[in-house]
């Protein structure tokens, strides 16, 4: 009997490939048979995980690109079709938070770092649109059917605060999931779809700080976000890859612009 999760020798670029969360975006692609493509701006990390998937008997390729950047996207495309000739999916999982887009409690609301906001923002958005437009087209010419897994947050459909540049960028991520779907469905059937992965609260470097202590211990903050996570925790990276690699399958072959949540429960929980 065909596995309908298997991604036996589908190849499926992932941005954001050398982070946390991509490493076992990536891992799991691998585990489930697929030929990724790890993309990032570490280079180091990139070919690591790289070589590491090759000495374990699946195949990666290390490509390294700034999301934002057309030019090396468009080189990191070159290179993948040079290698495997297709390209099968898509996993947008560039993007975060950066100091510039936060405002603190003790910050002026009226003050607040207008071009920090906007580069967070930009850096969620366009850098999941951008690599659509070369990577997704990539799939239309060269596979002719294949997924594109866009990446959400708890942050996009309820206000979290400090956070106003990513909760802007991953809401419209949302908004874009949706609308991208519809047209890809009414031009190319149901060959080509998109739908995001929304993980509740992973700890990662951009993170960490904010959640967690040097003892281990939890912050004001992250004992508010534990105490509205019914599973009473945060996320393990490994529990996002099975909903990832069920959208990326055929398994999936019926959902399109879907936001599938990871989340312990957070988004279902009313605080009370």
């Amino acid at each position: 009997m065909e596995n309908s999760f298997s991604l036996k020798d589908k190849v499926i670029v992932v941005t954001g490939g050398t982070g946390i969360l991509g490493k076992a975006f990536v891992s799991g692609i691998a585990e489930a048979g697929g030929i990724v493509g790890i993309l990032g701006r570490n280079e180091q990390i990139a070919e690591e995980r790289a070589a590491a998937i090759n000495a374990s008997g699946g195949q990666a390729i290390a490509l390294i690109a700034d999301a934002l950047d057309e030019d090396a996207l468009i080189a990191a495309k070159d290179k993948v079709l040079a290698a495997y000739g297709r390209i099968d999916g898509l996993v947008n999982g560039a993007g975060g938070n950066m100091p510039e887009g936060v405002l603190l409690p003790d910050q002026d609301l009226f003050k607040m770092n207008m071009a920090g906001m906007k580069k967070v923002t930009e850096l969620n958005l366009w850098g999941t649109l951008i690599p659509t437009q070369i990577f997704g087209e990539a799939i239309v010419k060269t596979a002719g059917k294949g997924s594109i897994v866009n990446i959400s947050s708890m942050n996009s459909k309820s206000a979290v605060t400090r956070v106003l540049g990513y909760n802007m960028g991953k809401a419209a991520v949302d908004c874009y999931n949706e609308w991208f779907a519809v047209e890809l469905a009414n031009r190319y059937g149901d060959a080509i779809r998109m739908n995001a992965l929304a993980p509740g609260f992973f700890l990662t470097e951009q993170n960490r700080n904010l959640l967690t202590k040097p003892d281990g211990g939890y912050t004001d903050r992250g004992e508010r976000v534990i105490r509205n996570t019914p599973f009473k925790r945060f996320g393990n990276p490994d529990e996002l890859i099975g909903a990832l690699v069920w959208l990326l399958s055929d398994a999936s072959k019926f959902v399109t612009g879907s936001m599938i949540t990871v989340d312990g429960g957070f988004s279902a929980f009313s605080g009370v």
